[in-house]
């Protein structure tokens, strides 16, 4: 939806659907019931997940007429798509395979320029259109400098071939890669070296300032223990785009026993759940996965327990239930820069992908009004910032 000064959706990477007739599927049922409950009277902007297979079928002349009539009938948009995740996201395990192919590889240049072909079908006149990537590799992959090089050219390849499809429909499109824990960008130190490094490989171009950025998760940087204000502001300085925000929320826990007990529900076989653990003296240290976090970290008792922090989306309305706190405050924090500086970025998609793999206490409720009250909540927080009216 529009917002005073930017455009607001939900990332439907949240439903299943790995065909397009899947994915239409669920806009058609899902989406399309959150909007009549969310933003009934004003067009509806659709922040749209599609895998390799989608995007091909997609692709189809007549695929394509029928799907920008059905979002002209239903007053709906197109604005951003996730191009994180290339093949299956729900129903199975995704774990580490949601890197590949990862950026070294041609598949993932290919794809992501087919993803950049059919926004620029999609996104209407005066608006700008933004994928979000993976940021490069895992690094659990151990990727080879053979390996890097090759992700930074099919970087640049995808920036090239941006830049091209945006001087052809007249609108501007951008990149956004993602850092997250444990890949190849997953701090904004790390990023703020990446980007040097595609300037001092491509010095004095302005299609890498126009067409590549960051997408901001919330999430993530919290999980790293990123201050909102230093990141935002290390990224900014450096002439790097924020090419969308992901509004999401992570977990975070003293892990007392009970608490280590609780978070047992949180493990799944689908999702890596990546853990951030930071000492009382300030030593930090990760783990790949929840479980792995559970069978290392052993802690005497009466010793002054360190804060977990855990890759897993929770609802944004979802109060903090003890012994769990979330990093909401990171979240707010964020909108707090953007209250003070508006043009940043223009583009917010909340991301609880995790529907499926809540507690039962977290999903008591359907899909539909889970986002809706995510919407409500993430509406009221922007209003009292100036960034919405309500």
């Amino acid at each position: 939806m529009r917002l005073n000064q930017s455009h607001l959706t939900y990332c439907t990477n949240v439903h299943r659907g790995e065909t397009w007739a899947e994915t239409f599927h669920s806009l058609q049922t899902h989406t399309l019931a959150i909007r009549r409950l969310v933003c009934p009277n004003k067009h509806y902007g659709i922040g749209l997940r599609l895998g390799n297979r989608a995007a091909l079928e997609l692709n189809d002349h007549d695929t394509m007429r029928e799907f920008r009539r059905w979002l002209d009938k239903n007053s709906c948009y197109v604005f951003t798509i996730n191009g994180f995740a290339y093949g299956p996201f729900h129903g199975t395990r995704v774990k580490e395979d949601v890197y590949l192919p990862d950026w070294s590889s041609p598949e993932r240049l290919f794809y992501t320029n087919y993803l950049f072909d059919l926004l620029s079908q999609l996104v209407p006149d005066g608006m700008e259109g933004s994928v979000s990537t993976l940021p490069g590799t895992f690094k659990g992959f151990h990727p080879t400098p053979e390996a890097l090089k090759a992700m930074r050219s099919n970087i640049w390849k995808c920036v090239e071939h941006i830049a091209h499809v945006s001087q052809q429909c007249g609108r501007t499109l951008h990149l956004g890669v993602e850092p997250e824990p444990l890949c190849q960008l997953e701090s904004s130190a790390e990023t703020l070296h990446f980007f040097d490094r595609m300037r001092g490989e491509h010095p004095n171009d302005p299609r890498l300032e126009e067409h590549l950025g960051v997408n901001y998760d919330t999430c993530h940087f919290a999980v790293e223990f990123e201050e909102p204000g230093d990141a935002l502001a290390a990224l900014v300085n450096h002439d790097i785009k924020i090419s969308k925000i992901h509004l999401s929320s992570a977990l975070k826990v003293r892990p007392t026993a009970e608490a280590r007990e609780e978070l047992k529900k949180f493990t799944d076989d689908v999702y890596l759940h990546q853990v951030v653990v930071r000492e009382v003296n300030g030593e930090r240290s990760i783990y790949n996965d929840l479980p792995d976090a559970l069978a290392s970290e052993v802690y005497e008792e009466g010793c002054e327990l360190p804060e977990w922090r855990i890759h897993f989306h929770v609802p944004l309305h979802a109060p903090a239930a003890a012994p769990f706190e979330n990093t909401n405050d990171h979240l707010l924090g964020v909108l707090d820069v953007l209250a003070e500086y508006p043009t940043i970025c223009h583009h917010l998609e909340m991301e609880t992908y995790t529907w499926e793999v809540l507690p039962p206490e977290l999903k008591e409720q359907n899909v539909v009004d889970q986002i809706a009250q995510e919407y409500e909540w993430t509406l009221t927080e922007l209003a009292k910032r100036g960034l919405a009216s309500r």
